[in-house]
C-alpha cells in the first residue's frame, strides 16, 4: 500500500478518534457554565471596560485575537497551549490570574480546559435568543387549571415541595381586586361573588375587573414609573410641565386593551404613522418625559443631548429589560453591546424637533371640534390648490408650530443677546444675529413669534450677510406681548445665512435697551389660491388657528431633510469629543436584525421591537406582569435580562406565555392577565406550608400564595374607598391633595402647593401632582419612585415611617374620621358591631374575636380619656362643634388603628 495512503488513513483514524472522544465528552455550555465565570472572575479586567494586556472575554473574535504579547490568550482545542490556562495555574503570584485575587477552584479551571478542548465555542445568553413555542410538561392533577400550573406544579414536584390550598374568598377577592384595579370593586360585585357557590363565580369577578375603568388606572401607575412621568420638568428649576394628556392616555390605552405592539409603536414614533392624530401625537409624549433644564447659563444642545441619552436608555430597560446605558461610554461589561451600537442605536432618536428650550416645543395643540373641522376644511383647500404634502406640511405646523427655528440658535450676535442662554433672542439699537444655513427652497412666508418694546427704527432681514440682499424690511410697533405675525417675500431658493439687523434714529434710545425680542421663524410656503372664491375664508381659518390659545401637550416631531443631524460616537460619552459618524442602526449581537423593508426611522425601530422574532420586548413584559400578580418576577431582575441579571426560576414557563402572548393572545395584555390569575398558582393561600418556610423562603418556587406589601398608590386608594370618599372621576390636570406647608421650594417662579378642594382632594393616586424634586411625601415613604429616570421595579422597603405616615399624616386621620364615621352609621348601635362592620368593610370577613377585644380595650382606653377632657376630643375629630363626642373621637382612635393593621397593608 502506498505511503501516501497510509498515512491519509492514520490521519482520518486519529481525526475520527479525536471526533468520537469529543463526541462522548458531555459538552460545556458556554452561557451557562462558562459565561457566569468570565463575568465573576475575569471581565472585570478583561471586558467592555477594560481590556488589560490587550485581552477581552466580552466577544469570541476578541478572545482569540493577539494580545499584547503577540499570540493569543486561547487556542482553540488546546488547553494546553493556551496562556489563559497557565496563567490560572501558575504558582507565582505576579503571574497568576485573577490577579491578587482569589485562584479559581480546581472544578473551575477544569471546565475552563474542557470548554477550550471542545473548541472555545461561544454562545448567546438565553435572554438573546429568539422565543419558541414551548409545550408546557406532562402533569396531570387536580390541582392543575392552566398551563402555568403544570409548569409551577412540576417543578414543585422535583423540589418535593406540595402547593398550598385555595385561598379562601374574601382573601381572594382582596388579592385579584388590588392586583388588577388597585382598588375593590362595588357591594354588588362583591357580594355576589361572596355568595355565588358556582365555579364560574371567580371567572366572572375577574371579567368585571377586567373590564373596570379602574383597570387601566391601575396599570397606568406601573407604566408611569418606566415613562418616568412627571407634572414638572426636573433639574434645578423644576418648572411645570402640562404633560397629563399623556397619562390619561396610557389609562386609556390599559382600558381598551390596545394590543401591546401598538402601544409600543406609538410610544416610539406616533408622530410618524400614516394618518397620525391627536392619540398619536400624544402617545409620543411617552418621550417627552425626559428631563429638561431651564437654568440660566446651561448648554442647550448638552441638555438636549442628555435626553435624547435618556430615552435610548428608557426604551431599553423599560420594553426590553437591559441595561445599556453603560454602552454610552464604553462597550458592555458583561454583555454583547459594543460602544459604537449605542450611537447607532441613538441616531433613530437623534433628529426630533426638541431643543430643551423653556417652551418645550414642540407642543401639539388639541384643537376643539369647530377647530378640527376648520382643520379639515383647510387642508382640503390646500390639497385641491397645491398638493397633499403642502397640506400635511401647514396641518402639522398649525397643531405643533414645526419645524421652526428657535431663536436661541442665533449665532455671530452683535449688541444682541440671548436671554438667560436659552429663551429667546434680544436685539438692542444697531444690532446683528444670524440664523445659520436656513433652507429657503420653494418657500414665500415667515411665521414668526416676537415681541416689541419699541415704536421706529427698522428691522430687517438679509441673505447671506449684514448687508447682503434684503428678504424684506419692516418699522417696529411696540407691543410687549408675543404675537404671531405672518410676513411675505420674494420666492426665494437654496440654502442662505440669515442676518437680521435692527438699526433706529432715535438718539434718546439708550445703546443698552431691548427693542425685539424674538422666539421662534418658521420659513415655510404660502397659502395657495389667492384670488379664488372663498380664499379669504380660508386665510381667517388659517390665522385663527395659528393664533388659537389651544391646551397644549409636549411631543416628539421629526426634523425634516434640511434640519436633519448627524450622529457621531462620543468618544469615553463625551458629547464634545465626536468619533466616527454612524447611521441608525440595531446591536447585531441580538439574534435578528431589522426588518428588510423596515424604514430607517422610529417606525422601523418600532417595527424591530415588536417583531415576534425579537428576543426580548415579550419576555420583558410577561416577567413585568408577572411581578406584579406574584411580588417577583420569574427573573428577579426586571431591569436587567442580561447575563448579571438574576436567572429566571421557571425559564420554560416565561417563554411558554412570552410566546403565547404573542402568537395567541395577539399581544392582549388582559388576556395573559387573565390566565395568570386564573391559575391555581395565583390562588393558593399565603401562609407558609408544610416544608415550604425551610425550602422556600422567599417564595420563589410559588408553593404558596403572593404576600407583598401594597405599592404606595395601592395603600392610599384602598383607604380613600373603605373610608367612602374615594372619588372616581377620571382623566385631567393633577390634583393636589393635603400635604404640609414648607415641603415645596420653588424659588425661580414662587409655584405653590395649592390644596385641591371637593372630591379632588379624594381621587386616586395616579391624578396626584407629581414634583420631581418634591413627590407627595407619603407616597415616597412606601417607595413610590422619584420618576427623574426609568424605574423597572420599586425595591420594596419597611421602614418605620410608613407606620408614622399612616398612623399622624393628615390625611389618613382625615380618612380615619370618614372611616369611624362610616362604621358608627352602618354598624349599628352597639361598639363592637360598629368594630365588626369596619373589619368587613376593609377584609370581607367577621372580626376574629381576639382582635375585637384588642379594640375594645383600645376604644374604652380612648372612651375614657375623651370622656374626661372634652376639648380633646374637638382635636382628634377636627371639628370644634364636634367637642364633647367621646364616642366619636374614640371610633376615630380606633379607625385609625384598624387602617394600620398588617392585613391592610399587605396582600395576603
Amino acid at each position: 500500500m502506498p505511503v501516501k495512503i497510509v498515512l491519509a488513513l492514520i490521519v482520518l483514524t486519529c481525526a475520527f478518534s479525536v471526533y468520537w472522544m469529543l463526541a462522548g465528552e458531555k459538552q460545556v455550555d458556554f452561557s451557562a457554565e462558562v459565561k457566569p465565570i468570565l463575568n465573576s472572575r475575569c471581565i472585570s479586567c478583561h471586558g467592555g471596560v477594560k481590556a488589560k494586556a490587550g485581552f477581552s472575554v466580552l466577544f469570541r473574535e476578541e478572545a482569540l485575537a493577539n494580545t499584547e504579547s503577540g499570540k493569543p490568550a486561547i487556542i482553540p482545542f488546546h488547553p494546553e497551549e493556551s496562556e489563559m490556562i497557565r496563567r490560572l495555574t501558575v504558582n507565582d503570584p505576579e503571574e497568576r490570574m485573577p490577579y491578587k485575587h482569589e485562584p479559581l477552584t480546581d472544578e473551575e479551571i477544569n471546565l475552563l480546559k474542557r470548554w477550550i478542548s471542545q473548541g472555545a465555542k461561544w454562545g448567546d445568553h438565553w435572554a438573546y435568543l429568539p422565543v419558541k413555542k414551548v409545550m408546557p410538561p406532562d402533569v396531570e392533577d387536580g390541582w392543575v387549571r392552566n398551563n402555568v400550573d403544570r409548569f409551577i406544579l412540576d417543578r414543585l414536584n422535583k423540589e418535593k415541595l406540595l402547593p398550598s390550598p385555595q385561598a379562601e374568598k374574601p382573601t381572594l377577592l382582596r388579592r385579584v381586586s388590588l392586583d388588577l384595579t388597585g382598588i375593590f370593586p362595588d357591594s354588588a360585585i362583591t357580594q355576589k361573588f361572596l355568595d355565588d357557590k358556582n365555579d364560574k363565580a371567580y371567572e366572572q369577578l375577574v371579567d368585571s375587573l377586567l373590564a373596570s375603568p379602574r383597570f387601566g388606572e391601575r396599570w397606568a401607575s406601573v407604566w408611569l414609573d418606566l415613562a418616568r412621568y412627571a407634572d414638572t420638568k426636573g433639574y434645578e428649576s423644576d418648572g411645570n410641565r402640562n404633560i397629563w394628556e399623556y397619562r390619561d392616555w396610557v389609562i386609556r390605552a390599559f382600558n381598551s386593551d390596545m394590543p401591546y405592539d401598538r402601544f409600543i409603536t406609538e410610544q416610539m414614533a406616533g408622530d410618524l404613522l400614516p394618518g397620525a392624530g391627536d392619540d398619536q401625537y400624544i402617545a409620543t409624549a411617552f418621550h417627552r418625559n425626559s428631563m429638561s433644564n431651564d437654568e440660566g447659563g446651561t448648554d442647550n444642545e448638552e441638555f438636549r443631548t442628555s435626553a435624547v441619552m435618556d430615552r435610548v436608555n428608557t426604551t431599553w430597560e423599560a420594553f426590553m429589560g437591559t441595561t445599556f446605558s453603560c454602552v454610552q461610554c464604553h462597550s458592555h461589561p458583561y454583555d454583547p453591546f459594543r460602544h459604537k451600537e449605542y450611537y447607532q442605536f441613538l441616531a433613530y432618536f437623534n433628529n426630533t424637533r426638541d431643543e430643551d428650550v423653556p417652551g418645550e416645543h414642540p407642543l401639539y395643540k388639541l384643537f376643539d371640534d369647530e377647530q378640527k373641522k376648520n382643520l379639515g376644511e383647510l387642508t382640503e383647500w390646500v390639497t385641491r390648490n397645491s398638493d397633499s404634502g403642502h397640506a400635511k406640511e401647514i396641518k402639522l405646523f398649525l397643531q405643533t408650530g414645526q419645524p421652526a427655528i428657535n431663536s436661541s440658535t442665533a449665532d455671530s450676535l452683535q449688541k444682541a443677546v440671548i436671554f438667560n442662554n436659552n429663551i429667546s433672542l434680544g436685539l438692542r439699537n444697531h444690532s446683528i444675529a444670524r440664523l445659520k444655513k436656513v433652507n429657503l427652497d420653494n418657500t414665500d412666508m415667515l411665521i414668526w413669534n416676537y415681541r416689541s418694546f419699541y415704536t421706529g427704527g427698522k428691522l430687517g432681514f438679509h441673505l447671506d450677510s449684514p448687508d447682503g440682499p434684503t428678504l424684506f424690511s419692516m418699522p417696529l410697533k411696540k407691543d410687549e406681548k408675543y404675537k404671531k405675525l405672518i410676513t411675505l417675500y420674494e420666492k426665494q431658493s437654496g440654502v442662505h445665512d440669515i442676518y437680521i439687523r435692527f438699526d433706529a434714529t432715535d438718539s434718546k434710545l439708550k445703546p443698552e435697551a431691548f427693542t425685539i425680542a424674538f422666539e421662534m421663524f418658521s420659513f415655510t410656503r404660502s397659502l395657495p389660491g389667492k384670488g379664488q372664491p372663498g380664499y379669504q375664508r380660508i386665510e381667517k381659518i388659517f390665522n385663527d388657528l395659528l393664533q388659537a390659545d389651544a391646551p397644549t401637550t409636549p411631543v416628539l416631531v421629526e426634523n425634516p431633510g434640511g434640519m436633519r443631524r448627524s450622529t457621531h460616537v462620543f468618544e469615553r460619552g463625551n458629547w464634545r469629543t465626536l468619533g466616527d459618524e454612524v447611521q441608525a442602526s440595531v446591536p447585531a449581537s441580538l439574534a435578528f436584525a431589522m426588518p428588510s423593508k423596515a424604514p430607517a426611522s422610529r417606525v422601523g425601530l418600532a417595527q424591530w421591537m415588536t417583531s415576534k422574532q425579537h428576543p426580548l420586548v415579550a419576555r420583558t413584559i410577561v416577567n413585568r406582569l408577572w411581578e406584579q400578580l406574584f411580588g417577583q418576577g420569574i427573573f428577579e431582575t426586571l431591569e436587567d435580562m442580561g447575563t448579571q441579571g438574576i436567572a429566571p426560576t421557571h425559564q420554560a414557563l416565561l417563554d411558554h406565555l412570552s410566546w403565547k402572548l404573542m402568537n395567541e393572545y395577539n399581544w392582549s395584555l388582559k388576556k395573559l392577565l387573565k390566565e395568570l390569575v386564573m391559575s391555581s398558582a395565583y390562588r393558593q393561600d399565603s401562609k407558609f406550608n408544610e416544608g415550604s418556610h425551610e425550602r422556600d423562603p422567599f417564595n420563589k418556587l410559588y408553593a404558596r400564595g403572593p404576600r407583598v406589601r401594597l405599592s404606595a398608590e395601592q395603600v392610599r386608594d384602598q383607604n380613600l374607598q373603605i373610608s367612602g370618599v374615594l372619588s372616581t372621576k377620571m382623566y385631567g390636570a393633577g390634583v393636589m391633595p393635603w400635604q404640609p406647608e414648607g415641603i415645596w421650594q420653588s424659588p425661580y417662579n414662587g409655584a405653590k402647593w395649592k390644596k385641591s378642594e371637593g372630591e379632588d382632594q379624594y381621587r386616586r393616586a395616579v391624578y396626584t401632582y407629581w414634583k420631581r424634586t418634591s413627590p407627595y411625601p407619603s407616597m415616597i415613604s412606601f417607595d413610590g419612585a422619584q420618576r427623574v429616570v426609568c424605574n423597572a421595579r420599586r425595591i420594596r422597603t419597611n421602614t418605620p415611617l410608613q407606620a408614622l405616615v399612616t398612623l399622624n399624616d393628615s390625611v389618613y386621620l382625615d380618612l380615619a374620621r370618614h372611616f369611624a364615621g362610616r362604621m358608627i352609621k352602618e354598624g349599628g348601635d352597639k361598639v363592637e358591631s360598629q368594630v365588626n362592620k369596619g373589619y368587613e368593610i376593609m377584609l370581607y370577613r367577621s372580626i376574629p374575636p381576639a382582635k375585637l377585644k384588642v379594640f375594645r380595650k383600645l376604644y374604652e382606653t380612648a372612651m375614657k380619656e375623651y370622656s374626661a377632657d372634652t376639648s380633646k376630643s374637638a382635636s382628634i375629630t377636627g371639628k370644634k362643634e364636634l367637642e364633647g363626642d367621646a364616642h366619636l373621637a374614640s371610633m376615630i382612635v380606633v379607625a385609625n388603628a384598624m387602617l394600620n393593621l398588617d392585613e391592610m397593608v399587605m396582600k395576603n
